[in-house]
């Protein structure tokens, strides 16, 4: 069979099997030359001598016994294991709930299908960034144990795979044996079967004939046919356990594809989806404080152009009315003229003021020297 990736058919399988088990051109040689040899040393029986009879009906009965014998147990081990294999709960089927319960997990939690933007009164109370991320780590407690159960139904798997490997290469040998004994038996039964002809047109010993034909040709039939169902026993059981070796390996691909990629791929897509959660985040906080600076801008622009023209108009008129520095000036001029008359008619009221007061002293200066005088005020 050609390198393909496809994965091989029961029939190919088969044929792949039988071209195993074909004799060699050597051991072909070998068959056909021991065949011969065989059959001329039966066609020689002493008809008359029981022991001589007796010698060649024994090797037929003991043709290939042991082999059939061997096969015949090997056969029972591998309906055993076959059995186990094929057991309902057993690591095949828990492999392939393990991988079915991956893919139900996987796309529960595939953020792809999450609105991680939600906007509105629902959007703030039922944050669904949150609620998914806790549900991501909820389920990620979960993922964790179908994958480390997958990887104990990966080592059985493993070890399934060594032990049919064990078994195919002994059941190999079995049927090459089986093969070589059809080999064998069909050559010989083509010699005597031309042998007993001939002895029949030769006219020889009839009772030698029937013996030949009874004794040693049935049974020697009866055996290829024995050496055949057993080898289509074997073929069968090499062909079933290849087929299950084969779908092992690729129960085993699938883990290692869950573990080394689905598992990595969904912690990457949730990973990737928080990130560009908290960029969304930044971003709108980036234009919002934006929107903020060029208010601000804005503003201060506005207020600085209100505000310059404002300046630039005081700056251009009086920093005084003018009518106010007259009147402020009339009033000044007006107090002025105020006190210059206060004083000129305050002048003579201060000289009679000042006349009375001389009077009083002068009054008083007498009295007190009156006092003295008469000694009442001590000097």
């Amino acid at each position: 069979m050609g390198f393909t990736l496809e994965l091989p058919t029961e029939e190919e399988v088969k044929q792949e099997v039988e071209e195993t088990i074909k004799p060699t051109e050597k051991e072909e040689v070998v068959i056909v030359d021991a065949a011969k040899e065989k059959a001329d040393q039966i066609m020689e029986v002493d008809i008359e001598n029981f022991e001589n009879r007796k010698e060649y009906t024994d090797v037929i009965e003991q043709f290939g016994l042991d082999d059939m014998k061997a096969c015949h147990k090997k056969n029972a081990i591998l309906q055993q294991r076959l059995t186990n294999f094929h057991a309902v709960g057993g690591e095949t089927g828990d492999v392939a709930k393990g991988l079915e319960d991956l893919t139900i997990k996987m796309k529960d939690l595939d953020p792809s299908g999450i609105d991680f933007v939600k906007q509105g009164a629902l959007g703030k109370i039922f944050n669904p960034v949150r609620k998914y991320f806790e549900r991501y780590n909820s389920a990620d407690k979960e993922i964790a144990t179908i994958v480390d159960s997958l990887e104990k139904g990966k080592k059985t798997l493993i070890a399934d795979n060594t032990t049919l490997e064990i078994e195919q290469a002994e059941m190999r040998d079995m049927t090459k044996k089986m093969q070589k004994n059809i080999e064998l038996g069909n050559k010989l039964d083509a010699y005597l079967t031309n042998a007993i002809e001939n002895a029949k047109a030769s006219g020889e010993n009839q009772e030698k004939i029937e013996f030949l034909e009874n004794e040693i040709l049935f049974p020697l039939r009866q055996r290829i046919q024995d050496f055949q169902q057993i080898q289509v026993v074997d073929q069968q059981g090499i062909i079933a356990m290849e087929l299950i070796r084969r779908n092992n390996k690729e129960l085993i691909r699938s883990v290692d594809r869950a573990q080394n990629v689905t598992v990595t791929a969904l912690r990457t897509a949730v990973t990737v989806a928080g990130a560009l959660y908290n960029q969304k985040i930044v971003l709108e906080k980036v234009n919002a404080l934006n929107a903020t600076t060029n208010h601000m801008i804005e503003s201060t622009s506005k207020m600085l152009h209100e505000q310059g023209v404002a300046i630039q108009k005081q700056a251009s008129e009086a920093s005084v009315s003018p009518d106010t520095l007259k009147s402020a000036f009339d009033e000044m001029l007006q107090a002025l003229d105020d006190i210059n008359t206060y004083k000129k008619e305050a002048l003579p009221r201060m000289k009679d003021t000042i006349n009375t007061f001389n009077e009083l002293a002068v009054v008083g200066e007498k009295k007190i020297e009156e006092l003295e005088k008469s000694g009442m005020l001590q000097k």
